[in-house]
């Protein structure tokens, strides 16, 4: 016992007696049967309301070595399940302060999910510190030791000794097996709260976490609500306005919820409905889209999963046209975007460094003025260069009078010779601009050909 009276766990590297019989576990089979609580699950002040808590366990999260992808994961797949996730926590590999954000995540939330820190080498200490901050000893599990051989056999490697210590778990835990890695992960179960030790690995995270703990989850606290979500896509109106335009709907307390999120030259508009079921949740959905739908028109290109190149494509099939590019100033952004996106409509382009170049697609930008008749000489002379129906240009034009100096960006489309432009001031740095005008003339190409029937 430490001098605070608490049970110290017990290091990984030394066994602790081996368990006589698998520990409880997940299988996928449901065979568990878990004890559901519903009322006594709700922390009080927290308005009736299931909350959950992440907590990222790495030091390299915190030296920016790589991005926390897992929490976002987990909580789409929280949020689809109608269980709310109010904190997320990062925590760098030591041992002390992972046990006190495992504590405090304990005294506000139900369910404490942790990733990262069960694998198999000394820094990997989440088994350690769950032990600790529920006051349990680590044992190891002959089971589990099986499993993790087996996962080894199969492939023809061989079982490290630093392996043992993924088959450690805190006494009482119950075991989620992990088919696909070798770190099996575990749910220690506190009274009618829970902490769920997933693995770091992405791949493996999220298998569990679907397989196996959502219908955890689901079963052990009565989870019975479906969240369902519609993302509306936007471009050519900044997020001020949009909310602006939208504000009654963004009115806290409403179901559905209504939000923006801006990208660059993008505003995303996120409807989310929480429902009995499904069903109910996308009924809520469908008139509060349908009015954003009507007051927005077509500056919506698309929703969910579509893109602004998964519309133009769509439309340059329909039309069973290709399109030819050519690129001012802006280093080849659009092209990446075109030849990535509309690969199968997208003909080919061309970079060019200076206006003299554009000669060797047939335009003279010399005879002409004006940055908008630029970019549509551009984008005939592309559409021709091509041997094809439609032409996109972007062309790019320092203004050097003005203070704060400023770039005059210009975009065109050309369809059958005939083309239009549009002329933008902006200001900030060159990938940035690029990014935008990319944005901007994908547009302005899906705006310029006929929607699909």
């Amino acid at each position: 016992m430490s001098p605070g009276g608490q049970t110290t766990p017990r290091p990984a590297e030394t066994p602790s007696p081996r368990s006589p019989r698998p520990p409880p576990s997940l299988d996928g089979g449901g065979a568990r049967t878990i004890q559901v609580v519903r009322e006594s699950a709700i922390i009080p002040g927290s308005g009736g309301v299931m909350q959950a808590e992440v907590l990222a366990v790495g030091s390299e999260l915190l030296l920016g070595q790589i991005v926390d992808t897992n929490s976002a994961v987990i909580a789409r797949h929280l949020a689809a399940i109608g269980l709310d996730l109010y904190y997320k926590t990062t925590v760098g590999d030591n041992l002390s302060r992972v046990v006190a954000a495992l504590r405090q995540a304990l005294g506000r939330s139900q369910v404490v999910l942790t990733t990262g820190g069960i694998g198999p080498t000394a820094d990997d200490i989440t088994r350690e510190a769950v032990a600790a901050a529920t006051d349990r000893e680590l044992v190891f599990s002959d089971h589990l030791m099986a499993q993790i051989e087996a996962f080894f056999a199969a492939r023809g490697g061989q079982v490290s000794p630093s392996n043992r210590r993924q088959a450690f778990i805190p006494a009482g835990a119950i075991a989620v097996e992990n088919p696909v890695g070798t770190a099996p992960a575990f749910i220690v179960e506190v009274g009618d709260r829970c902490v769920v030790t997933l693995p770091g690995v992405p791949r493996e995270m999220e298998y569990l976490l679907v397989n196996r703990v959502i219908p955890y989850l689901r079963g052990r606290y009565g989870l019975k609500g479906e969240i369902r979500l519609r993302v509306l896509k936007i471009v050519g109106l900044g997020e001020s306005r949009v909310g602006e335009l939208i504000a009654d709907f963004m009115e806290k307390g409403r179901n559905p919820t209504v939000g923006t999120l801006a990208h660059l030259g993008q505003v995303d508009l996120r409807i989310a409905a929480k429902g009995a079921d499904a069903a109910e949740a996308e009924t809520l959905i469908a008139p509060v889209e349908a009015e954003i739908r009507r007051r927005l028109g077509d500056l919506i290109f698309g929703a969910d999963a579509d893109t602004l190149e998964s519309q133009v494509g769509a439309r340059l099939n329909a039309l069973g046209a290709r399109l030819g590019l050519a690129e001012l100033g802006s280093g080849g952004v659009a092209g990446e975007r075109f030849a990535s996106g509309v690969a199968g409509s997208f003909a080919g382009g061309v970079i060019l460094a200076e206006p003299a170049g554009a000669a060797r697609i047939g335009a003279d930008l010399g005879a002409v003025l004006g940055a908008e008749d630029r970019a549509r000489a551009l984008a005939q002379a592309a559409a021709l260069w091509a041997g094809v129906r439609v032409g996109a240009a972007i062309y790019f034009e320092e203004v050097p009078t003005v203070a704060p100096p400023v770039t005059l960006v210009a975009i065109a489309v050309s369809l059958d010779g005939q083309a239009e432009a549009r002329a933008y001031r902006f200001g900030g740095d060159r990938p940035s601009m690029r990014i935008r005008a990319a944005t901007l003339l994908l547009d302005l190409v899906r705006r310029s050909l006929p929607a699909p029937r």
